[in-house]
């Protein structure tokens, strides 16, 4: 991006480049007489960010250190090392941690930088985290950057969700991982990117490593430590321990933090001394800061919110109901989309299916038009055998007409001839009887008559009579006549805290640098130990309800990778996983000390 810069350039400007956990921001002009304060302010007014009494910038010092730039003095002279390009190198991040995260992030982008950074640190196994809790985590991660759990949705990424450490603790393939971190992730559905941050926070601030920042000291029998700076207070750590601190110092019992004489002395309200100091000079004035940003903090925690905050509180409330109602019908339209779909779905099949019957219909159709061309080729051919067949039955008819009038003059002739005959044979028996008589010349002349009277017919020819027959066929004609069913598709019309921790909120601040407060007023302490006790119930009750599900959810998750650990695993992480289960079966968890003092300190007050 381009160069920025708020003041007049007195001298040569120089560049810093500062890289969130969002983005980078590239060539931020400062000058040589900006202090920490003046690059801080710049950044944020970059970014849009306001709450920023968390965060802090980090840079590495000539000795490869991380340090936090003090914001009141000047950037050259704080032993920043330059880049390759001349320019200063910077990282913004979380620099102090709330107590509880829901009440007191207030607004989006503050959150969403939390959300990072935290992710970031138990990834790269900064922040030990429990095998049960990675997979939960991981679940409400996926949630927040993919969204609710479908079949579209890729495969997961297990580097981006999940510390290599845990998966090198197990038995268990890639396959196997993402099955069970798809298993929780279809759990939130519906959750926004928001709720889903939200949720991860809720659970990451109850790891035991949570919120603490780790320095290298060593008291005065010159015996290494470590000093742990968290929202709650001071721990000393011994060894690789990084969990149990022993022992723990809350807010309320330290009275006063000096440095002097190259040593950190720590006063309590017992008026004890605790002196240490850091293995590296050079984060002496880190520690210091921090220490004394980190008490400043929680004293602001018991004040009342100021008229910025009250507003951002304001504007966060108007934000979050208007995300809600936005949800809500995001919500009603996802119902309508996903009833649109199955609606559609089965549409399609109706289409389908109808598509194949109007196929098998259009197949049956030409089918039909084949066999009806066939029968109209074979009525044709019908036709012309008919008329072939009227034809000759014609023909026949009139062969029979003439042959009918043939045999009736035959029988004409015939029945002449047989009246002729019978006239012949009466005149013959006449002629025989009379020749008895006649003498012998009598009987040459009746000779000689008959033989004359006897002259046959020349035009009567016999002829045999003769029947003919026909035969008449009739052919059907048969028609098809193909039926078309026409079919009408309707189609509808498109319309988817934890509270053990906290002491007592009053006005008065602690004992600080040996000033004592005023005596309280008896009437006050009353109204105030009830306000104090119907809180402390009521949070009591809500952070119990909270804890067992976390605990149920643990305890689901850990019966369901426990049979598949390693047994030879090594290293930092595995010492601590030792340290977590006896913890956690004694009962002992983050918030215990505190909340044991705190009800001791309370109980002497009563």
């Amino acid at each position: 991006m381009g160069g920025f810069s708020i003041f007049t350039r007195n001298a040569k400007p120089c560049y810093a480049k500062v890289s969130t956990m969002d983005a980078d921001l590239e060539k931020i002009v400062i000058e040589k007489t900006w202090t920490g304060r003046h690059l801080f302010e710049a950044v944020c007014r970059i970014i849009g960010l306001r709450e920023t009494w968390y965060f802090g910038l980090q840079f590495t010092n000539k000795k490869h250190i991380p340090c936090w730039l003090q914001n009141d003095k000047t950037i050259c002279n704080q032993d920043v090392q330059k880049d390759a390009d001349g320019s200063f190198h910077f990282l913004f991040l979380v620099k102090f941690y709330p107590e509880d995260v829901e009440p007191e992030i207030i607004l989006d982008v503050t959150r969403h930088l939390f959300f990072l950074q935290i992710r970031e640190a138990i990834l790269s196994m900064n922040l030990y985290c429990s095998p049960e809790a990675s997979v939960l985590l991981a679940s409400f991660a996926v949630q927040a950057t993919l969204g609710d759990c479908t079949d579209e949705v890729g495969q997961i990424d297990l580097d981006k969700h999940l510390p290599k450490s845990v998966i090198d603790q197990y038995d268990m393939s890639a396959d196997m991982w993402r099955d069970r971190i798809k298993r929780w992730w279809s759990r939130n559905a519906g959750q926004s990117r928001e709720e889903a941050e939200l949720e991860y926070l809720r659970v990451a601030q109850d790891l035991e490593m949570y919120g603490i920042l780790y320095y290298p000291i060593c008291n005065t029998k010159e015996t290494d430590l470590h000093l742990g700076v968290s929202a709650q207070g001071l721990g000393i750590y011994k060894g690789v321990n990084r969990i149990t601190p022993r022992p723990f110092f809350s807010w309320s019992e330290i009275k006063n933090i000096q440095f002097k004489n190259k040593k950190f002395h720590m006063k309590t309200v017992d008026k004890s001394t605790i002196s240490f100091r850091s293995r590296e000079p050079s984060i002496d004035s880190s520690i210091l800061d921090l220490c004394i940003g980190t008490h400043n903090l929680y004293l602001r925690r018991r004040q009342p919110d100021t008229l910025e905050v009250q507003q951002m509180r304001s504007q966060a409330k108007e934000d979050k109901q208007r995300r809600a109602a936005e949800m809500t019908k995001l919500s009603v339209e996802r119902k309508e989309r996903q009833q649109m779909e199955r609606e559609c779905k089965e549409l399609k099949q109706q289409v389908e299916l109808m598509s194949a019957e109007l196929q098998r219909a259009q197949e049956s159709i030409r089918k039909a038009e084949e066999a009806n061309d066939q029968m109209a080729e074979k009525a044709r051919h019908s036709e012309h055998e008919t008329l072939m067949l009227y034809k000759q039955k014609s023909e026949v008819e009139a062969e029979c007409n003439r042959l009918s009038m043939n045999n009736m003059k035959s029988e004409e002739a015939l029945l002449r001839m047989e009246r002729k005959a019978r006239e012949a044979e009466i005149l013959a028996k006449q002629m025989s009887m009379s020749l008895a008589d006649v003498s012998v010349d009598a009987n040459r002349k009746s000779q000689y008559s008959s033989q004359s009277a006897l002259v046959i017919d020349p035009n009567w020819h016999p002829q045999q009579a003769m029947s003919t027959s026909g035969s008449y066929h009739q052919l059907q004609n048969y028609e098809h006549q193909p039926s078309v069913m026409s079919r009408s598709l309707n189609m509808p019309p498109s319309a988817f805290s934890s509270p053990g921790s906290h002491a007592p909120p009053t006005n008065q601040p602690p004992y600080y640098n040996g000033v004592a407060p005023p005596p309280p007023d008896p009437s006050t302490m009353m109204l105030e130990q009830q306000t104090i006790r119907a809180e402390l119930e009521q949070s009591r009750s809500e952070y119990e309800k909270r804890a067992r599900i976390f605990k149920e959810h643990l305890e689901e998750l850990r019966g369901d990778i426990d049979g598949l650990k390693r047994e030879n695993a090594s290293g930092v992480h595995r010492e601590h996983d030792a340290i977590h289960a006896q913890n956690v079966a004694h009962g002992f968890d983050k918030f215990t000390t505190m909340r044991m003092l705190f009800w001791e300190k309370w109980l002497e007050k009563k």
